[in-house]
């Protein structure tokens, strides 16, 4: 099942995709509008909604509707650095002995097709395809052997980084976090519908340029160990975004840079879970508040 936030008619709440149709989560009362509602429901909410799919029922053309992030407002959004060995090497560090996480804020995230700004305060706007996953149940010191029980679905995100603000501190965070620097999208994909997430080409272009071009079996650390180690932590809640890592090819390592620039568009492409595409704009003046 393909799950989505999205809006119609002013209103904003949860579907499923069925080709190029939104099974509009409406037609059922008991639906939650949340996907953080939706997730904390688990196997009911999905049996609720697969019996809308089987009506036929309550169905809207796609192009009738605005799609968001599918989880606008986690509790958590984590990502991991430095999970490929080739961008580890690009980026002249060790490997790491440990899995190395760092907090986006949730104020970040956008959708597809949403504008990502190239801030006033820096010029230095670096992309990252990534695979992200969401955690479906409250859960904590889980095993690795188990792990794929808490997992909600997968996604898509462009882990947007500003790259000197990145190095303003050993967090990474407030460079990770500006407004718009958290594409994800354009759906969440359940569990069922891919057979390995460890084997899954992701791709990511700069306008017609191939920039990124790598599998997800060549993770460091896969789903699964990133969630016994974050577990013994800390509980992971439904909703909860966890990033992977991005590949070799990123902005930041390209002679000359090849950082994002207004006017260009950014697409990260995923096997299985489909394309997330932003443009990319000057931020705008009326964006001040004060």
């Amino acid at each position: 099942m393909k799950l989505v936030t999205f809006t119609h008619n002013q209103t904003t709440r949860i579907g499923a995709v069925v080709n190029d149709w939104i099974v509009d989560g409406y037609g059922n009362k008991n639906i939650p509008t949340s996907m953080l509602e939706f997730l904390s429901l688990g196997a009911p909410a999905l049996q609720m909604l697969q019996e809308l799919i089987n009506s036929g029922n309550y169905r809207i053309e796609v192009n009738q509707v605005k799609l968001h992030a599918p989880v606008p407002k986690p509790e958590k959004y984590l990502g991991i650095s430095l999970n490929y060995a080739d961008h580890i090497a690009e980026t002249g560090r060790e490997q790491p002995a440990y899995p190395s996480f760092f907090t986006k804020q949730s104020s970040c995230i956008i959708g597809d097709g949403d504008t990502i700004y190239q801030p006033k305060v820096s010029n230095k706007l670096d992309y990252e395809g990534e695979l992200a996953f969401v955690i479906g149940k409250r859960c904590r010191h889980v095993p690795v052997d188990k792990a794929h029980q808490v997992i909600a679905g997968f996604t898509i995100a462009n882990d947007i980084s500003i790259r000197d603000w990145q190095m303003h501190s050993s967090t990474m965070m407030i460079g990770k976090s500006f407004d718009t620097a958290g594409p994800l999208g354009p759906w969440l994909v359940t569990p069922d519908e891919i057979k390995d997430p460890h084997n899954l080409t992701i791709k990511t272009w700069v306008n017609d340029e191939l920039r990124q071009n790598a599998s997800t079996n060549e993770m460091l650390f896969n789903c699964y160990e990133m969630i016994a180690y974050l577990s013994q932590a800390m509980t992971l809640n439904p909703g909860d975004i966890i990033t992977t890592g991005t590949p070799s090819g990123v902005g930041v390592k390209m002679q000359p840079r090849g950082y994002l620039k207004p006017g260009q568009t950014v697409k990260v492409e995923i096997e299985g879970l489909g394309t997330l595409t932003n443009p990319v704009k000057a931020e705008p003046d009326n964006l001040a508040l004060y």
